[in-house]
C-alpha cells in the first residue's frame, strides 16, 4: 500500500487539529474522572475513528454482577442495561437492586463523556473520511505545522488540504519521533 506524506502550516488546518486535541484531552480527562464516581477509570475504546467509554475498571467481585457485566480481557466492566438479580432474590431485594441500578444509570449518563469522532477533523481539513477509512491516515501537530501520512494522494480538484505540500517520509518520521519523545517526557 502506498503512503503519502504531507505538511501544512495553514491556519485552518492548525485550528482543526488544535480543536481535536482539546476535544480529545477533555474526553480523556472526563474518562479518568469516572474513577471519582465509580472507583475506576473509564475504558479508552475505539471504533473506526470514534473514541468512547465502554466500561470502568472496578473490582472483579461477583457482588457487582447485579449491575455490571463481568470484566473484559482488560479488566473493564460495562454497566448492564438493567439490573440482573440472583435467582431467589426477595421482592424487597429486587426493588432495592432496581433503585440502585437506576441511580448507577443516572450517574453514568451524567458523568460518562459523549463519543467523539475524528471524522470532524478530516472534514475540517478537507478530506473525505471515507478515503481515510478505506486507505488510512494519521495526523499530528508539531512546531506550528500539521503533518499527515495518508494512504492516498491529495490532488487538485479532488481531495485537498489547504497549503499541504508533499514531503519526504524521513521529514515526517523525524517530526513524529520528536512528538513521541515529547509525549514520553511529559
Amino acid at each position: 500500500m502506498s503512503s503519502y506524506h504531507y505538511k501544512t502550516t495553514s491556519p485552518s488546518a492548525l485550528a482543526a487539529v488544535s480543536d481535536w486535541e482539546a476535544k480529545k484531552a477533555d474526553f480523556d480527562a472526563k474518562r479518568e474522572k469516572l474513577n471519582d464516581v465509580f472507583g475506576g477509570p473509564g475504558s479508552p475504546m475505539y471504533s473506526g475513528s470514534d473514541s468512547y467509554v465502554g466500561g470502568v475498571k472496578i473490582s472483579e467481585s461477583r457482588d457487582l454482577d447485579v449491575h455490571w457485566r463481568r470484566p473484559d480481557e482488560y479488566g473493564y466492566r460495562a454497566l448492564r442495561h438493567a439490573d440482573k438479580p440472583e435467582k431467589g432474590a426477595t421482592k424487597e431485594a429486587r426493588a432495592a437492586y432496581k433503585a440502585e441500578h437506576e441511580h448507577l444509570a443516572a450517574l453514568w449518563q451524567e458523568h460518562c463523556p459523549d463519543r467523539i469522532s475524528k471524522d470532524d477533523v478530516w472534514k475540517a481539513l478537507g478530506v473525505d473520511w471515507g478515503s481515510v477509512w478505506l486507505s488510512g491516515g494519521v495526523f499530528f501537530k508539531h512546531e506550528d505545522a500539521v503533518y499527515l501520512n495518508l494512504g492516498f494522494q491529495l490532488k487538485e480538484g479532488g481531495e485537498h488540504i489547504e497549503g499541504a505540500a508533499e514531503i519526504v517520509a524521513s521529514e515526517f518520521e523525524a517530526a513524529r519521533q520528536h512528538v513521541l519523545e515529547l509525549r514520553k517526557a511529559a
